[in-house]
């Protein structure tokens, strides 16, 4: 257990930068802040810009009870209707969320910048700091598009200090924008994709299917938290046991066919079903000791320490930069051993993407039960040997057009796999992304399956 006491004493001992310009900017609904940045402006005209880091590994020791429970699990799980946290919530909501108007301990990375968006030099320490106002994203991106068309803030929004939060975003979005263009350059993926929701009645039932797509506010934090995952990979060097964020090459022989049919269908494919293509063929993300780089990136070197109130191996980072970096000791724990410690976490991460993504079937399935024999307009979002799957326009749900209800009776229907099709023995075909009408038939809430038939 922490005490009072531990917490002043170790105050005393950190960089002190609560004086520093310092806020949060997070989706409405967050509880647990992990992240903030502080901004000041030097007087040779360069930037001070600070990523300060929920610092969990002050609480979380290795060898405790919630240190053995936060491995175990792996990472905080996002439901639709719940959140299953990696750390008690005393710890992810009160003391090591960095909410406003609070002395909140953090591990920082801090920047010096010029206006081309350059990292001039850069200092990693272990800082106390104090946010002076929590922003989500909506408001953040309110801010930046007053700037862009000239408007001003109005006096019932106005909140202490927002002359300078206003210069801190604005700054902090232009030099985001250099950052990602330079990504880009370099040939980072750049595919995106709007996020479900689900607005929710009082008995838990979904009621309205709605969209959060990202803004310059999201590419802001997003831009500053991967400069900073990317500068703490490279301070540590090669030579030592690290964990790393890799990412490996794509499938070679899934872009080959996807090029191929990209030739073939030309402008009648959509992008959203080449986007979804290309997703396909890529690797997955894991946790490794071993640094291949990250090709969605476009990273050489690239880890995570943002997050260590909800990943694990972001908690793990913060160690190893305790003593690679800031202490200059050794790491007692062996390559192997850390090894497994990385694909153990990167299970718990797959098991979480799952049972999120079963979540949501779940939820949408729910809502769809409200529409049967409903006739609604979609498009082929998957094709296999047992039928097509098709995804609404609107709600953007996903049900199967079994292959026992396509056509006539007693035709015959051959699975093309490499020209992602359904082709029938008279010509007829139905391809990914072909525009469809559906009538809902059914929805099996428990296991979050629907299915549809064609019009």
């Amino acid at each position: 257990m922490i005490w009072t006491n531990d917490i002043n004493n170790e105050i005393v001992r950190r960089r002190d930068m609560r004086d520093v310009f310092t806020f949060t900017i997070d989706p409405a609904d967050a509880k647990d802040f992990d992240d903030a940045l502080s901004f000041e402006v030097n007087e040779d005209g360069t930037y001070q810009i600070g990523v300060h880091i929920a610092d969990v590994s002050f609480y979380v020791r290795p060898g405790t009870k919630e240190d053995e429970d936060a491995y175990k699990r792996g990472t905080s799980v996002y439901l639709v209707d719940r959140v299953l946290p990696m750390l008690p919530e005393e710890l992810c909501n009160d003391k090591c969320s960095l909410r406003p108007n609070e002395d909140k301990l953090c591990m920082s990375v801090v920047f010096t910048m010029d206006a081309d968006a350059r990292v001039l030099k850069y200092k990693v320490s272990r800082t106390v700091i104090r946010s002076n106002a929590r922003l989500n994203y909506d408001e953040a991106q309110d801010i930046i598009c007053a700037n862009q068309t000239g408007e001003t803030q109005t006096s019932e929004n106005r909140v202490e200090g927002m002359s300078e939060l206003t210069e801190a975003i604005i700054v902090l979005n232009t030099l985001a924008a250099k950052l990602r263009a330079e990504r880009i350059a370099n040939g980072a993926l750049t595919i995106e994709q709007e996020e479900m929701r689900f607005k929710l009645d009082s008995h838990g039932h979904p009621v309205e299917i709605y969209f959060e797509q990202s803004n310059e506010a999201h590419h802001l934090i997003e831009e500053f938290m991967l400069l900073a995952n990317r500068t703490i990979a490279k301070a540590v060097g090669s030579g030592r046991p690290f964990v790393y964020r890799v990412h490996d090459l794509p499938n070679a022989d899934k872009l080959d066919e996807l090029q191929a049919f990209k030739r073939k269908m030309g402008s009648r494919v959509s992008q959203q079903a080449l986007d979804m293509l290309t997703i396909r063929a890529q690797a997955k993300a894991v946790y490794s000791t071993y640094n291949i780089g990250h090709y969605g990136l476009a990273f050489s070197h690239y880890t995570h320490f943002t997050s260590p109130i909800r990943r694990y191996p972001d908690l793990m980072v913060h160690r190893l930069v305790e003593k690679y970096i800031l202490t200059g000791k050794k790491e007692s724990m062996t390559r192997e051993e850390l090894e497994e410690k990385c694909e153990h976490c990167s299970a718990c991460e797959q098991e979480a993407a799952q049972a999120e993504r079963d979540s949501i079937k779940m939820f949408q399935a729910m809502w769809i039960n409200d529409h049967i024999g409903e006739v609604l307009p979609g498009h082929i979002s998957g094709v296999t040997d047992f039928g097509l799957f098709v995804q609404l326009d609107e709600s953007r749900c996903e049900g199967l057009v079994h292959i026992s209800k396509i056509g006539e009776p007693g035709e015959y229907w051959q699975y093309d796999e490499k020209n992602y099709r359904l082709v029938c023995e008279n010509k007829k075909s139905y391809t990914l992304g072909d525009k469809v009408t559906v009538k809902v038939v059914r929805a099996d809430v428990n296991r979050g399956q629907i299915d549809f038939e064609f019009c």
